[in-house]
């Protein structure tokens, strides 16, 4: 996946017109991409910035059928997720993991009611099971999570869901694309669109980021798959565009791995501000999220707020031995969610169902919003769906129910280093370690991420800047801020090499990152 080639081919073919052209580089316009390339549609989709730059590289890390949305009574939307949930864990095994989550019992009409509800939870799932949940005593508990506060424990109920890496998974779909024949690149803005004389969308105006060249290209579907920014894209096609989407902010915080001991996750099923909030081992580390605080403006850096900081901390510490404070967080994260709204309803967001909506508009722009990370797939094949009935596609099949995602390794190690590039890792090994013992030398001491992986995000998974690096492609920002910030020279220098950058860039690659990751420390 090379950024200079596929650019070269993209404007070195100006006549040249796409069956889809995709806007949005997140979970759902790369699923969008993957789908319609294997249906045999020439595809292209371009980024503002890199690819799950936004949404979808700050989620929970959960492929999950919601326990929240069955408690609130979205049947249909645990169903579907619960049957997508057993496809990522099929297509992209080396990614998708079955996690073990424990919900405390501290109270003694818990113990029955969520043990029905999680049956229920098992029954849905059908085949796509990852395993029965079940009922356990005090005592089972504690072994399973040893620091576990058990003043006032009475047992718990374990059940199984998945856990995935967001940008990784996403970095896999920009490749499966590709390898199906799609043309995806980051630091390409959609700035305007072009009409027919019947007020029909036939073109679209791109911006180069990095070069600040402007040209067009030409299509039959075009796809809002903009995320946060459907707005912006909407406007760009009506200028009166009603609203869509109310966002809704999710903070994370990230701690050492001794808060939470053994290998199972938390999950608290009612805080004090309706949601859930889960406490999971990940790369290490323990995520502890999320919030639900609705915002009026996107951002691509979403700030978490000291009050949202505080109420992780003050109700994980209800649940712990060992209770967080501020210096304790390595890092903390936040993303915005795309909730969608019609009629112009307006609830409170932690109500807003996480289903997804397709509208098109009089001109033929699709718009697709809400969603979640867990039905990307589903939320790809409708929209494809809608392109092929609006714009006049040849009716191709949905395929990616069973096509395997970049980097598919069955029985994958998780254990093992470089596990998560799945078949990857042996051309890694082979390409660049073997050929210079250097490239084996760990990054930092409190990463296991080694200068090699530098080298192959910016030749193969079109890393641009230090920040692509530490922060998707690895994920050193999100786990440890202030350690990723002492990386951030190294891997400068490295990328330098490879991409061709001189002094001066390798200095304000460093200054840039080092100012963005301030924000991440608490």
């Amino acid at each position: 996946m090379n950024r200079e080639f596929l650019l070269l081919n993209l404007k070195s073919n100006p006549g040249k017109i796409w069956d889809v052209i995709i806007i949005g580089g997140g979970a759902t316009g790369l699923g969008a991409a993957v789908d319609a390339a294997s249906r045999g549609f020439e595809t292209l989709l371009v980024e503002q910035s890199d690819f799950a730059k936004g949404t979808s590289s700050r989620s929970t890390k959960l492929a999950h059928g919601g326990v929240r949305y069955l408690a609130q009574g979205d049947l249909s939307l645990v169903f579907e997720a619960l049957h997508e949930r057993g496809l990522l864990l099929q297509n992209a095994p080396h990614l998708v993991r079955n996690q073990q989550f424990i919900i405390p019992i501290y109270e003694w009409w818990e113990g029955p009611f969520y043990n029905i509800g999680m049956k229920v939870y098992d029954l849905m799932a059908g085949k796509y099971g990852l395993g029965p949940s079940q009922k356990i005593s005090k005592e089972e508990t504690l072994n399973a999570i040893p620091n576990l506060d058990p003043n006032g424990l009475l047992g718990g109920v374990i059940y199984c869901d998945g856990q995935f890496d967001d940008s990784r998974l996403a970095i896999n779909l920009a490749q499966t694309a590709v390898d199906n024949g799609a043309t995806v690149l980051n630091y390409i803005k959609a700035i305007g669109f072009t009409k027919d004389e019947s007020g029909l969308l036939n073109g679209i105006k791109l911006l180069d980021v990095e070069s600040n060249e402007i040209f067009f290209v030409k299509g039959k579907s075009f796809i809002n798959a903009a995320g946060i920014f459907v707005g912006d894209i909407r406007m760009m096609d009506e200028e009166k565009s009603a609203n869509s989407v109310i966002l809704s902010r999710g903070a994370h915080i990230v701690l050492d791995k001794s808060f939470l001991q053994g290998d199972s996750a938390i999950m608290i099923p009612h805080t004090s501000d309706g949601r859930v909030l889960f406490a999971v081992p990940w790369h290490n580390k323990v995520i502890i999220g999320t919030t639900d605080t609705e915002v009026k403006e996107p951002s691509l850096e979403p700030r978490a707020s000291e009050e949202e900081i505080d109420f992780l901390l003050k109700t994980s510490a209800k649940y712990l031995c060992k209770d967080p404070k501020r210096e304790d967080v390595l890092s903390v994260f936040a993303g915005l969610r795309p909730l969608a709204i019609s009629n112009g309803n307006i609830i409170p967001t932690k109500d807003i169902s996480r289903k997804h909506q397709i509208t098109v508009s009089i001109s033929g722009l699709i718009t697709i919003t809400g969603g979640k990370w867990t039905i990307y797939r589903k939320m790809a094949e409708d929209v494809i769906d809608k392109a092929i009935l609006v714009c006049g596609l040849a009716e191709i099949e949905c395929v990616t129910k069973n096509l395997p995602i970049h980097g598919y390794l069955k029985n994958t190690n998780f254990e093992e280093p470089l596990y998560y590039y799945g078949i990857d890792k042996k051309q890694i090994e082979e390409t660049l370690i073997s050929v210079n013992s250097e490239l084996k030398e760990k990054l930092h001491p409190s990463f296991p991420y080694l200068k090699a992986e530098v080298i192959w995000a910016a030749r193969k998974e079109m890393a641009r800047t230090v920040e692509d690096f530490l922060a998707r492609r690895s994920r050193a920002l999100l786990l440890n801020a202030k350690a990723s910030i002492e990386m951030a020279p190294e891997v400068a220098k490295l990328m330098a090499k490879e991409l061709h950058k001189d002094s001066m860039w390798i200095k304000n690659q460093i200054e840039e990152f080092t100012q963005l990751a301030k924000d991440y420390v608490c």
